[in-house]
């Protein structure tokens, strides 16, 4: 998981119209691409899942990286970023105004069952950082809206002021299958609240090796990685069980993994039962939460030529990486 940068740089790359440095034929491939993402194919999640069962319901839905809703805006700043041959996302700062997510329940989405996992996950972003969530007031704006389509688990991500309703789906199931998984409503969550993901991040090509011949034909970009002037990983270590880190098998064509891991961790990549300690941590940070950067927040506990053991304060267990 890591923190989109908060350089607004959007309208000076419209207006310097960067030099074309790819094709017409990738540039047409790429915005094929990116609008595939942003139209309802009418496969419901349960049929992709079918298709692709090794991997998350948030990976089987079909947007971008799996379950990002993307801006008209934000497509033609990829656009104009591939062409120029840069791997960028160009977003503002994405963090709410006042650290506070507004949302609304779509009447008839939900029921009481639902509403209440969906709550559950609002209630322990708000038991673990300084955000916090309130109902949208009548004539408000911009706010979080609520969606139960049953074509998978997705969402906008961050906060942008001209956007009005922001996307928040989580597919119609009992609580604890496909979208409803406790972890999978908090990573849409924090989607919204502005993070992307994990192996999206600058260093990641440090931790992991992507196998692209084993991806499905057209889905190669869902794995682009940007540098360090876009993303900032709060100065946390990469998370292979991050809540926000594909699983080993995303988009995987034959049932083998398109992520491998090039350091022993300790549990399963991508995971989606708990929220990690360093999740947390990050929205803190990113937040600028009471304690989130003090020098109390991570101590090194032990530390050898080869081996790092990091503590989060208070933690279940220690991370360890090699």
């Amino acid at each position: 998981m890591f923190k989109v940068g908060v350089v607004l740089a959007l309208i000076g790359l419209a207006l310097c119209s960067p030099p074309v440095v790819r094709t017409r034929k990738e540039i047409e491939s790429f915005r094929n691409f990116l609008e595939r993402t942003r139209t309802e194919n009418g496969v419901r999640l349960p049929k992709q899942l079918l298709a692709s069962s090794k991997a998350s319901a948030w990976e089987n839905s079909g947007k971008f990286e799996g379950d990002i809703v993307l801006d008209d805006w934000q497509v033609e700043a990829m656009i104009q970023n591939f062409a120029a041959g840069r791997n960028a996302y160009i977003w503002p700062n994405t963090k709410w105004p006042e650290d506070t997510i507004v949302y609304e329940f779509v009447e008839g989405e939900f029921d009481a069952a639902q509403r209440e996992a969906i709550m559950n996950g609002i209630r322990d972003i708000e038991a673990n950082s300084c955000v916090k969530f309130r109902e949208r007031l009548p004539g408000e704006f911009n706010y979080v809206r609520l969606t139960g389509t049953t074509n998978g688990c997705y969402a906008s991500v961050g906060y942008w002021f001209d956007r009005g309703p922001h996307t928040l789906n989580l597919g119609r199931n009992s609580p604890g299958v496909g979208c409803f998984v406790h972890g999978t409503i908090v990573h849409e969550i924090l989607h919204v609240i502005g993070f992307f993901h994990m192996h999206s991040t600058h260093n990641r090509d440090d931790y992991v090796r992507i196998e692209w011949d084993n991806m499905w034909f057209g889905v190669e970009h869902n794995f682009d990685s940007y540098g360090p002037h876009i993303t900032d990983n709060m100065g946390l270590p990469y998370e292979y069980t991050s809540i926000m880190h594909y699983g080993p098998y995303a988009f995987s064509m034959n049932g083998r993994p398109t992520i491998v891991a090039l350091r022993s961790f300790e549990g399963e990549m991508g995971q989606q039962e708990r929220v990690t300690d360093y999740d947390w941590l990050r929205l803190r940070r990113h937040y600028n939460c009471p304690g989130g950067w003090s020098k109390d927040s991570i101590v090194i506990e032990s530390e050898s030529e080869n081996e790092k053991v990091i503590v989060v304060e208070n933690a279940e267990q220690p991370y360890k990486f090699v």
